[in-house]
């Protein structure tokens, strides 16, 4: 059984009272690779966070390595099950999203993110919770006739990751115009994240059976490190330079600094909705070519036919959210990056850790 570490027994109150000067926000989502990338700035930056999620994704070992180096009382806490607090703000990124799984499982898609965005929605009305950053991606373009993309770009996604996220993109922003919601709404559609924290603190560690629908990233480390005998690419017929899908690789730290920024920016009564990207399209021959660098190793690589539900290319045009919320991507260097996380994935050959790990 999941419990809450002794600090937050002895004085669980500071967590269900609004304090004057504290911010509390809960983070749903926050034991997985974004969410506990967001829940370790959110602390640096003095928030008070509640981290919400049931791990079927998340790595409660994330959730040990914040709780090591923020034990203060009233700084964290981790809930594994329904909550009553007192939150100022949430910042919802708990969701399934693999595109290609969501080809294969559909219906938990959108009953994962659509449904599941009602419920966080219904509870925040219920507990008069008027601020949230939402987790969105570049998915509900789908595949724009015209790059970079902008705000303004046409929503039609081809997937059913896409769809799920502008469903429930649509529920907030109908929710928002109600004269009853009065709420501050921030949507961050980010692109293909990449990356670990530069301290090497957190890091991605998605389930062993996710590998094959995982980032690319992951599969880069899991073919240098021997775990799989190479990396598959799927698609080589694309209408681009080199025939494979381009994106764009947004740091996830980043894309932190955007949640954060978008948490201060947030006025009550008004919706922002913002590209997070670097505004740079890279191939995947390009994106594996930096890997073996960033890596050392000359990962193989073995070419497939397309992976249904993706498209040839995506790349953000990020001049509103530079402009609005003075947000401009740092960490643009793909081999820097990658070296970040390859050292990460080095010292933390099986994640967190076993199944020890799941004792508080």
């Amino acid at each position: 059984m999941l419990t809450q570490p002794p600090c937050h027994r002895r004085a669980p109150s500071v967590f269900s009272i609004h304090e004057l000067g504290v911010t509390h926000v809960l983070v749903t989502g926050g034991a997985g690779y974004i969410g506990s990338h967001a829940a370790l700035r959110l602390l640096k930056d003095s928030f008070r966070v509640t981290i919400v999620d049931n791990l079927s994704r998340g790595n409660i070992g994330a959730v040990k390595v914040l709780q090591n180096l923020f034990p203060e009382p009233g700084r964290l806490q981790f809930i594994y099950a329904d909550l009553e607090n007192a939150f100022d703000a949430v910042m919802h990124f708990a969701a399934v999203a693999y595109v290609g799984e969501s080809t294969l499982e559909p219906l938990r898609y959108y009953h994962n993110i659509t449904a599941n965005t009602l419920v966080v929605l219904e509870a925040m009305a219920t507990h008069n919770v008027k601020t949230l950053i939402y987790s969105s991606t570049c998915a509900t373009y789908g595949e724009p006739e015209k790059m970079p993309i902008t705000e303004e770009t046409p929503q039609f996604p081809i997937n059913p990751y896409g769809k799920a996220k502008k469903m429930a993109e649509d529920i907030i922003l109908d929710f928002s115009k109600s004269r009853k919601s009065d709420m501050s709404v921030m949507i961050l559609r980010y692109f293909n994240v990449i990356g670990s924290d530069p301290e090497g603190r957190l890091g991605e560690a998605p389930p062993p059976e996710l590998r094959e629908h995982g980032r690319i990233s992951g599969a880069c480390f899991d073919a240098a490190l021997g775990i799989i005998p190479g990396l598959k690419v799927k698609g080589t017929d694309y209408e681009t330079p080199d025939g494979t899908c381009v994106r764009d690789y947004i740091d996830v730290t980043d894309l932190v600094d955007a949640h954060v920024k978008a948490l201060n920016k947030a006025e009550r009564g008004k919706v922002g909705i913002y590209n997070v990207g670097t505004g740079r399209g890279r191939s995947v021959k390009e994106f594996v070519e930096a890997c073996k660098k960033a890596t050392g190793v000359d990962i193989k690589v073995d070419y497939f036919s397309r992976r249904p539900g993706d498209y040839a290319e995506v790349f953000s045009n990020p001049a509103k959210i530079n402009r609005e919320l003075n947000w401009t991507a740092q960490h643009t260097e793909l081999q820097e990056s990658l070296r970040i996380a390859w050292m990460w994935q080095m010292r933390h050959r099986s994640g967190y850790g076993g199944p020890q790990a799941m004792i508080l």
